[in-house]
């Protein structure tokens, strides 16, 4: 069986939620392993004063059972704290008939607003903004934190840190290793490259000062990751395509990289590619660089592998500049506000994590199967005992 997940639920509505199909049965799983995890969604310099509120109560509502997996779906909701402390979220956004007193009706330029409003036929751009908003990658991450539980009793280990907000992009060298994400999450910005984060912190001011807002990149890194997820035979089933996807669906998240997939683009063959070496210690192969970013026809090389996301700029401004028009009156006018951040760039890391753990995850569990965790894993050891060549 494949790992399958569904979120539901609104931005100001009463939960969010999420089932995970596929996970085997015995795998050890606490709440605070999930809660962990949606406290590092809510960090970063630029976020808006919602996030010093939300405290993302999980409840863990079936498929575990004293403490481990028992191979069913596993429900989890996690409760939205501004909805039970505000009455204005139990009017506005109650599921019983009724209206609102006030219809949102100037849509945000770059945001979902607009064009909703049209696929569905509403009049209320708040019948799509709630679903549309990024409050639903709180329970990506959560279904997030329990692949990468299943990922750890494999070795694989993944993380992402900020290599670019707005116009400051991190100039170090050095890729960081998962020992280092303590450091990285201590860091304001979650940069790894010490001597940018006070000059990404100073850029995220400017643009506060201006209610403005910044994009910027991420880069994903796992480590340990089984040779052969994927597969060259079919295009559905490439872990490249399969890994675009997943964090290109990220809200606000315009570009994906795998590898150095720009920047080969622009040099030849003869410098494209990550030569191959044997290692008589480790009995392996290795690629001598990273250029490929762990991934060859489709498939995992066994060296880290390295997913960039570009997010731009959010499009809710705190001083609202953009132009649009009351879908009303016809009128030209700006964008309504709603509560937002300067940038979101080093929360959006976690959530592409997220995401490309719950790739590895679902394609590990296609290779090595089992529906138990210890079947699961002796599968796996198995394979890689057995490698050929």
């Amino acid at each position: 069986m494949v790992l399958r997940y569904l979120t539901a639920g609104e931005s100001h509505g009463r939960a969010l939620t999420v089932i995970v199909e596929g996970l085997p049965a015995g795998m050890p799983v606490l709440a605070s392993d999930i809660e962990s995890e949606m406290a590092r969604r809510r960090l970063g310099y630029g976020r808006g004063p919602r996030q010093r509120f939300e405290q993302d109560v999980i409840t863990l509502v079936g498929g575990v059972r004293h403490g481990r997996t028992l191979g069913s779906p596993i429900s989890i909701e996690i409760q939205n704290s501004e909805w039970f402390r505000s009455d204005k979220w139990h009017a506005e956004m109650s599921p019983e008939p009724g209206a609102t007193e006030s219809p949102l009706t100037q849509p945000r330029p770059g945001h979902a607003d607009l064009t909703g409003m049209q696929k569905y036929g509403f009049s209320d751009a708040r019948d799509v903004l709630e679903r549309a908003s990024a409050r639903e990658t709180a329970a990506r991450v959560a279904a997030g934190a329990l692949a990468k539980l299943l990922l750890s009793h494999l070795g694989v280990s993944v993380f992402s840190h900020v290599i670019q907000i707005g116009a400051v992009r991190a100039t170090g060298a050095t890729v960081p290793r998962p020992e280092d994400l303590p450091a990285i999450d201590a860091s304001e910005v979650r940069c790894f490259h010490t001597d940018t984060e006070a000059q990404m912190i100073a850029h995220i001011e400017d643009a506060a000062r201006d209610g403005d807002s910044l994009g910027g990149i991420v880069e994903v890194l796992a480590y340990g990751v089984p040779i052969g997820l994927g597969s060259y035979v079919h295009w559905d089933r490439k872990i490249d395509a399969l890994l675009a996807q997943s964090v290109m669906s990220i809200q606000a998240v315009k570009g994906v990289e795998i590898g150095d997939g720009f920047q080969v683009a622009g040099v030849r063959g003869s410098l494209a590619h990550d030569a191959i070496s044997w290692d008589e210690t480790g009995k392996t192969y290795r690629r001598e660089t990273m250029k490929a970013g762990g991934t060859e026809g489709g498939m995992t090389t066994g060296e880290p592998l390295v997913v960039r996301a570009a997010m731009k700029p959010l499009a809710t401004l705190n001083r609202p500049t953009l132009k649009t028009v009351d879908t009303i009156t016809k009128q030209e006018t700006v964008s309504f506000k709603e509560r937002t951040d300067v940038t979101a760039v080093p929360a959006m890391g976690v959530v592409a994590e997220t995401m490309v753990a719950l790739v590895l995850a679902t394609e590990a569990q296609r290779k090595f199967g089992g529906d138990s965790l210890a079947e699961f894993v002796r599968n796996a050891r198995a394979f890689s005992d057995n490698l050929a060549l």
